[in-house]
C-alpha cells in the first residue's frame, strides 16, 4: 500500500499545499524547544502496567500553559496502572524520534503496557532551519528529504507517517497496545463565531498509519473539535493560554476528558479496567 502512496507523491504534495495554509494561519504562537531532559513526569513500575504518553507541548507544557497529558492521570487508578508522560514542548514526530526520546520509551516498554502517541503541531513546518529543523515530510509514504544542518552535517528526513509507523511498530513488537491520536485542534473561529475545524488530511494520515500498524486510532481533532463547536467561541476562549495552540489548565482538563472518552470508545476498551471513578464517569466517544 505504501509503495502505491509513494508513486502518488504529486498527490500528497498537492494535498499538503492545500492543508498547510489553514493550519499555519492558526499556528502563530511561539513554539520554543524545551530542554527538560532532566524532568520526568510519572514513574514506571515493574509491578504494574504503564500507560506511556509521547507528544508535544499540547500534551505537556510549562505554566501558565498546560497540556492534556498533565491532567489525564486523575482518570486512572494509581493502584492499577502507572501513567508516565514523556511529552515535551517543541517536538515533532521527527525530533522526538531522532533525539532518542522515543527509544527511551521503547526500551522501557514491557508486555501489557500501553502507549498514546500524538504529534503534528511541530511537523507542519518545512524540514529545514525555517522551522528549527522540526518539520517532517508531509504524508505517510517513503519519500525523504535531505537537509543540511548549521554544523555542516546532513539529516535524511522521513515522512510524518514514517515516524508514526516506526514508533507504533516498535511498541507493538514489545507487546504494548498503541493508540495513535490525531492532533488536538487549534482555537479557530470565523467572523461569525463558527468553529473552523483543522487537521484535515493529517487526521486521515494518522488513521491510515494506525490501520497499517494495527494500532487503535483516536481522532482527537474531531472529538475535541466537535465539543468546541458546540460550546461556542466565548466558552472555548478560556480553554487557551495563548492565541490558539496551547491550553490553559482548564482547557487541558477538558481535553484530557475527551482523550479518555476516545480511549473508552476504542473497540474492546482495553484501558477501561484501569480507570478511576472519575474516569468511569466519562462517556465513551467514537
Amino acid at each position: 500500500m505504501f509503495r502505491r502512496l509513494k508513486s502518488r507523491r504529486w498527490f500528497l504534495a498537492a494535498a499538503a499545499c492545500l492543508i498547510l495554509p489553514s493550519i499555519s494561519a492558526a499556528a502563530e504562537d511561539e513554539r520554543p524547544i524545551v530542554d527538560d531532559r532532566g524532568a520526568r513526569e510519572g514513574k514506571a513500575s515493574d509491578s504494574l502496567p504503564t500507560l506511556w504518553i509521547a507528544g508535544d507541548s499540547t500534551v505537556k507544557c510549562n505554566s501558565p500553559m498546560r497540556g492534556w497529558g498533565q491532567e489525564i492521570g486523575r482518570f486512572f487508578d494509581p493502584a492499577k496502572i502507572n501513567v508516565v508522560n514523556r511529552a515535551i514542548g517543541g517536538r515533532s514526530s521527527r525530533t522526538f524520534f531522532t533525539e532518542g526520546r522515543w527509544q527511551e520509551i521503547e526500551d522501557a516498554l514491557k508486555p501489557g503496557d500501553f502507549v498514546i502517541i500524538q504529534f503534528g503541531h511541530n511537523d507542519v513546518g518545512p524540514t529545514d532551519g525555517r522551522s528549527k529543523f522540526r518539520g517532517s515530510v508531509k504524508g505517510i509514504g517513503e519519500e525523504t528529504e535531505t537537509v543540511e544542518k548549521p554544523d555542516g552535517s546532513t539529516e535524511v528526513v522521513h515522512s510524518y507517517g514514517w515516524y508514526l509507523r516506526e514508533m507504533a511498530r516498535g511498541a507493538r513488537e514489545k507487546k504494548a497496545k498503541v493508540f495513535l491520536c490525531s492532533p488536538i485542534p487549534h482555537k479557530r473561529f470565523d467572523r461569525n463565531g463558527e468553529f473552523q475545524a483543522d487537521w484535515d488530511g493529517w487526521r486521515e494520515w494518522v488513521k491510515e498509519c494506525a490501520k497499517k500498524e494495527r494500532a487503535a486510532f483516536v481522532d482527537l481533532a474531531d472529538l475535541i473539535g466537535r465539543e468546541y463547536a458546540d460550546l461556542g467561541q466565548e466558552k472555548v476562549e478560556k480553554f487557551f493560554a495563548d492565541k490558539g495552540t496551547h491550553t490553559s489548565p482548564e482547557g487541558a482538563l477538558f481535553n484530557a476528558e475527551r482523550v479518555v472518552a476516545g480511549l473508552r470508545g476504542v473497540p474492546t476498551a482495553p484501558l477501561d479496567r484501569f480507570l478511576s471513578d472519575d474516569g468511569r464517569d466519562i462517556r465513551k466517544e467514537r
